[in-house]
């Protein structure tokens, strides 16, 4: 149940990411205290933000950064944090399951537990984006988590081009959609810059299930193995109209705060009547790979 005039505080960050897990940690943790000092219910932080981008390359080595959620050195020192400051953090992490290894978000609450994991369900696999070599396809479907300050929804990067993830998300009903991000510099094309195209996509999803949507990205070069690939920053948030409320630099480390009143957006929705007026039973396309519907 939504009180009336209950507002949520969002705060995103963003940062250069060194090789350095304590280095990283104590520099998210830094960043989170000062969006929680200037009131922020639940923080960003962007994608797998423990460590350098490592899926530049393919090489074995790096799956040794994979641990599972329990033992995962990211998880506990978010957990802390969130206890302490009783904020809400989804935290981006390299996950190994026996066998099996995801790029995942552990969904930390105010008390500092975890209220589950959800696992990226659409894998890239490009030139310095080749993530189908260390990561499966996620197994948990999309999720979203009740929260003391909202019903939060998260996906993961590549998640965020996709619009059919974002409606899921609504239609379970978030009322804040957010994703952790690592994307810049397209290295088989030096000359294509996809930030416009990347907020444009994300805003998007935000005015047509009516939601604020936020993202979290990285800043800075990182060179693996002599590759280097550049970040181009630009978090932001997104209000229900697709509008920006905030938005940061492409290379400079920055916090963003934006209030929104939940019942104030719920009523909103309700009134424009978009959920009503939906057609799921004319949607099957939607279900196929081809477009062809069969019987």
């Amino acid at each position: 149940m939504i009180t009336a005039g209950s507002t949520v505080t969002l705060g995103v960050v963003q940062f250069a990411c060194s090789d350095d897990v304590a280095e990283n940690i104590a520099t998210a943790s830094r960043l989170i205290r000062e969006a929680a000092a200037d009131g922020a219910n639940i923080v960003l932080v962007q994608e797998l933000f423990e460590g350098l981008y490592f899926c530049q390359t393919q090489d074995p080595v790096h799956f040794a950064r994979a641990h599972p959620v329990e033992e995962h050195p990211v998880i506990e020192p978010m957990r802390v944090l969130a206890r302490d400051l009783g904020i809400v953090l989804p935290v981006s992490f390299f996950e190994r399951k026996n066998q099996a290894f995801y790029n995942s978000m552990a969904m930390i609450d105010d008390s500092g537990g975890i209220l589950g994991v959800y696992r990226k369900s659409h894998i890239p696999d490009g030139p310095g984006y080749s993530e189908k070599f260390y990561f499966r396809p996620g197994d948990t479907g999309f999720k979203v988590w009740q929260t003391r300050f909202g019903t939060i929804g998260v996906g993961i990067c590549w998640d965020q081009w996709f619009p059919e993830a974002a409606r899921a998300m609504a239609l379970m009903g978030a009322e804040l959609i957010l994703y952790p991000t690592a994307i810049g510099s397209e290295p088989a094309n030096p000359a294509l810059d996809t930030m416009e195209h990347w907020r444009m996509v994300m805003r998007g999803h935000a005015a047509a299930n009516m939601v604020p949507v936020a993202a979290a990205n990285r800043i800075g070069s990182e060179t693996i193995a002599g590759l280097s690939q550049s970040y181009y920053g630009s978090s932001f948030i997104s209000g229900p109209d697709g509008q920006l409320v905030a938005s940061a630099s492409r290379d400079e480390e920055q916090v963003l705060i934006a209030s929104f009143d939940r019942s104030a957006l719920a009523a909103n929705r309700a009134a424009w009547g978009l959920f009503r007026d939906r057609r799921p039973d004319l949607y099957g396309t939607l279900a196929t790979a081809d477009g062809t519907q069969r019987p």
